[in-house]
């Protein structure tokens, strides 16, 4: 199929012979299915589908079929500096975006961070995302991530936030309120959210920021369980105010105690796992397990670029990874081996995928590939991979064999964003040149001593050990 044109605009379309994981709830798994898409919308999903005359068809053989995949949590301003901060501890980070060079994101610059986070969730098979943009120091600036989220291919959720500044302060704001009603109602973005934190003052001057979320008729995600930033306080102050909804997402929760578990779990609340994120920057370890003992829905995020990868295959396979881990680690503290895994490939898969279009209330539009739904699909198929046959465990194949390159179609609506294993939608050319200025002019602020240093933090000097047991040459005796 190589060189062959896209489908053209509004013109129906039928994906062939695929093996479709439907993700519907039975996890229906088609071996050799289609699925029929027509006016942006998935119209039937069978065998042997009838297509309608001047439909395109799109050999799926080889291939997996699958919903668009929901990212719940992404700083995507910060996709501006993709992989700077590398080697960054969260206090590092901390220090970088909170205290000192955060301030100086002019508003082009989130929107520039935006762009080509957008670019880069869509070409891997992230249909939506949550934008955790809190980087809006002002309200040019939520206008800026408000447009650019709306002029890019794929569906967005405007969270509103404000690291350089209270919430309780910059939610009042009739400018702040205006960017997110209208992002909220904005038919081009898919919905808006308020994004802060609680670490645990007791006299909870949290409370307008969540009184505004529940007049405008929005939900809060918030990072919780956080070492040393947000933890059990934050979580009973919560509760005790009775600001706890249904639909609230709690990013991390990786240092909880049961009582604060059982309080989401009470209160509706679903939590965002970005698993990278928790195992390298130590908000606690990644804690897939404790929603599962708690019964706790999950989904999954990438966090930010300007550590980890923006994919949501690196996520699941970090996820189940991490989880797994732990298992057996503990079984050999008391001498113990564990014999049959309890988290599934099939479990990961869905909470990239229904589980995201669940938290984000969302599930009677996205998150399956079903009838009526809209048409959000991924085909994962490269014929010129040896990794892509065969495919015996097509769960296990996306979690643990695929990647963003094996991804050779994305629809959003019906629409092609990606096809034949390339972008086809947004100004990619565009985005970089924007790029280009924003980082000439962060290093301009910065300066180069300062922008090297901040990328390339020292290691700080400790004692090594000596080991007395040393390898021997091979034919020492």
């Amino acid at each position: 199929m190589s060189g062959t044109p896209a489908p053209a605009p509004n013109q129906p379309i039928v994906l062939r012979n695929g093996i479709v994981l439907t993700m519907d709830d039975s996890h229906t798994v088609l071996p050799q299915g289609d699925v029929l898409v027509r006016d942006g919308r998935i119209a039937e999903v069978g065998v042997g589908i009838q297509a309608p005359d001047g439909a395109f068809e799109i050999d799926a053989k080889g291939g997996i079929l699958m919903p668009g995949m929901v990212d719940t949590h992404r700083h995507m301003w910060q996709s501006a500096m993709r992989a700077y901060g590398a080697d960054w501890t969260l206090t590092q980070y901390f220090v970088w975006y909170y205290l000192e060079h955060g301030m100086k994101f002019r508003p082009e610059d989130i929107a520039a961070g935006n762009l080509i986070s957008a670019l880069d969730a869509v070409e891997s098979g992230v249909t939506t995302s949550v934008d955790w943009s809190h980087g809006l120091r002002t309200p040019d600036h939520g206008e800026a991530a408000l447009e650019s989220l709306a002029t890019s291919p794929g569906r967005y959720v405007l969270a509103y936030g404000n690291l350089a500044g209270a919430p309780w302060e910059w939610s009042q704001d009739p400018a702040v309120r205006s960017v997110i009603e209208r992002a909220r109602d904005d038919s081009r973005l898919f919905g808006a959210q308020l994004a802060f934190d609680v670490p645990g003052d007791e006299s909870f001057p949290e409370a307008p920021a969540f009184a505004l979320a529940r007049e405008l008729g929005i939900d809060v995600t918030t990072h919780a369980g956080v070492w040393g930033a947000t933890g059990d306080n934050g979580i009973r102050l919560m509760y005790d105010n009775g600001v706890m909804q249904p639909g609230y997402i709690y990013v991390h929760a990786a240092t909880l105690s049961d009582d604060s578990y059982m309080k989401i779990a009470a209160t509706g609340g679903t939590i965002s796992l970005a698993t990278e994120s928790e195992q390298t920057c130590g908000q606690g370890y990644p804690p897939s397990f404790a929603l599962r003992k708690h019964g706790i829905p999950a989904s999954m995020s990438i966090d930010t670029s300007v550590w980890f990868s923006a994919d949501m295959f690196s996520a699941m396979r970090t996820t189940i990874g991490a989880d797994r881990a732990l298992e057996h680690y503990i079984a050999h503290q008391s001498d113990q081996t564990i014999t049959h895994a309890t988290i599934r490939v099939e479990e990961v898969v869905d909470w990239a995928t229904r589980g995201g279009a669940k938290a984000l209330g969302k599930w009677d539009q996205i998150g399956s590939l079903e009838a009526g739904k809209l048409a959000d699909v991924v085909l994962i198929k490269n014929d010129a991979s040896p990794t892509m046959v065969p495919i015996v465990n097509p769960y296990g194949h996306v979690v643990y064999q695929a990647g963003r390159g094996d991804v050779h179609t994305v629809l959003v609506g019906g629409a092609p964003v990606k096809w034949e294993g390339k972008l086809c939608s947004g100004d990619l050319p565009g985005v970089r040149t924007k790029l280009e200025n924003t980082i000439e002019y962060l290093k301009a602020e910065l300066g180069e001593e300062t922008w090297k240093a901040g990328m390339n933090p020292e290691i700080p000097e400790v004692e090594i050990l000596s080991n007395p047991y040393q390898y021997r040459r091979a034919d020492a005796r």
